[in-house]
């Protein structure tokens, strides 16, 4: 299987199976649109290539053209097996590596679009005590295995409304992980609102990642991200933000935004991010009913896609300027990236990765809080299903229909569990919208990485990404 497409001045070509790149010429480009119909190769062209393509180029530069497409074809780079479905149906059992903790129900912001009901998930506010936090600790080592790096999202709801607990819960994992040979990471979600110079000391100290919550300019962020009284909070948390991320030193941190419909050139707002001294970006698309004045809608898609365009254009000027700005979306590792495990499952949710509530309820994740049918057990009682937690483990993108023979599949790994269930009723239905904004990332991403690949003449497999060039 491969994935042909043009974009930003580039003939690119992916090897879906072997994860190879091609940038290409012409003759190249056109010489796979016959080969695709059978996705096969053999050494010598075959006459249909000439007859199709002999009134457009000249035989023998179509002939050292496939000459060069057929060795790439000989050395498992173009059109390659697919050696992951065999193995799709094994990796059904994995311990628990990662959990969310709702260290509270309860949030001072209510933003227009979040999906946990503006704090409180549904089901009341309230915070965690410190009991229930040590019981996760407790359920995340006792159900790790013999993985040693564990990891934990402080979560929320406004994880900084229960701070207290917050630092008694990580002061409690330090004191038994050597017990148990386990090392955790931790990780905090925040509105930034309740920072002061204590907290960004102590989550610059404690906090292997730190997640800030912003929008983008002003004008934008305060339009969907109030206070209960309806006012922003964009000149309250930006040099909160600045002041944090000036102490990060090494440690991870990024600038984690939402575009709606009201804000589709959210490329000034990642150029915002990066004028106010933030260099880890991401803003999402909105996830949200399609009724919703501020959703983006399918028909939406182009006028996105245009954005994509542009905000990858900027990256590859920015970058030849020697200005750096990393934006997640287009974060791609062309040699092979991530273990096939991850490859063929993503995130893990309800299956390495869960969430748990303030009242001990534990959840595939802090999407499905709330929804019943997907309760998974109860850290309290002691419950915890894994019959649930095992077919979690089966949805991979072998048996997701629209996944198995899609392009993308390896690095979307089957997109999200909770908005396809959310928006097409079913865990292995695919989100159409979601899929559609994913593929055009990846291609952005892949011209992103051929763009500064030809900069630097490193069109070739090097250890890092592997291309191969047809020009």
């Amino acid at each position: 299987m491969i994935h042909k497409y043009k974009l930003g001045g580039y003939n690119i070509c992916l090897d879906v199976h072997s994860g190879a790149v091609h940038v290409l010429d012409d003759v190249a480009y056109d010489i796979l649109d016959i080969l695709e119909k059978t996705e096969k190769m053999t050494k010598e062209p075959q006459q249909e290539i000439f007859d199709c393509l002999g009134d457009k180029y000249d035989r023998e530069e179509i002939k050292e053209t496939y000459d060069a497409l057929y060795e790439l074809y000989d050395n498992g780079l173009l059109f390659s097996p697919d050696d992951y479905e065999q193995f799709a149906d094994m990796m059904t059992k994995a311990p628990i590596k990662s959990m969310c903790i709702n260290i509270s129900h309860d949030c001072n912001l209510r933003c227009e679009y979040c999906f946990a009901a503006k704090g409180d998930f549904g089901q009341g506010r309230c915070l965690m005590p410190l009991e229930t936090a040590k019981k996760a600790i407790d359920f995340i080592i006792a159900n790790s295995g013999t993985r040693r790096n564990l990891e934990v999202d402080f979560f929320g709801g406004e994880p900084l409304m229960n701070f207290d607990v917050v630092k008694q819960t990580v002061e409690y994992a330090r004191s038994i992980e050597k017990k148990y040979n386990k090392y955790f990471r931790f990780t905090i979600t925040t509105n930034g609102l309740l920072l002061d110079d204590e907290k960004i000391e102590y989550i610059n100290r404690e906090m292997n990642n730190a997640v800030l919550s912003l929008d983008g300019r002003k004008e934008v962020n305060d339009r969907m991200r109030v206070t209960p009284n309806g006012k922003g909070c964009y000149d309250v948390i930006v040099p909160k933000y600045q002041k944090l991320v000036a102490g990060r030193g090494d440690k991870d941190y990024y600038i984690r935004g939402t575009f709606t419909k009201y804000n589709l050139d959210f490329t000034n707002d990642v150029l915002h991010f990066y004028k106010l001294g933030f260099d880890q970006l991401s803003i999402e698309p909105v996830v949200s009913d399609p009724k919703l004045d501020y959703s983006i809608k399918y028909d939406d898609l182009p006028r996105v896609f245009e954005e994509y365009d542009r905000l990858a254009n900027t990256i590859i000027e920015s970058r030849k300027k020697g200005e750096y700005f990393n934006f997640f979306h287009f974060m791609i590792d062309l040699n092979q990236g991530p273990c096939a495990i991850k490859r063929l499952r993503g995130c893990g949710c309800g299956n390495e990765y869960v969430a748990v509530t303030p009242q001990g309820d534990i959840y595939p994740c802090h999407q499905f809080v709330g929804n019943e049918a997907y309760k998974m057990g109860n850290l309290h009682d002691g419950t915890f299903n894994t019959d649930m937690k095992e077919d979690f483990a089966k949805a991979n993108v072998y048996s997701k229909e629209n996944c198995k023979n899609c392009w993308a599949k390896f690095y979307c790994s089957g997109g999200c569990n909770a908005n396809n269930y959310q928006y097409e009723g079913d865990i292995r239905k695919s989100h159409r919208t979601s899929c559609e904004l994913e593929k055009k990332r990846l291609e952005c991403a892949i011209m992103i990485k051929a763009a500064l690949a030809e900069e630097s003449d490193a069109y070739e497999c090097d250890g890092e990404d592997c291309f191969s060039s047809c020009l």
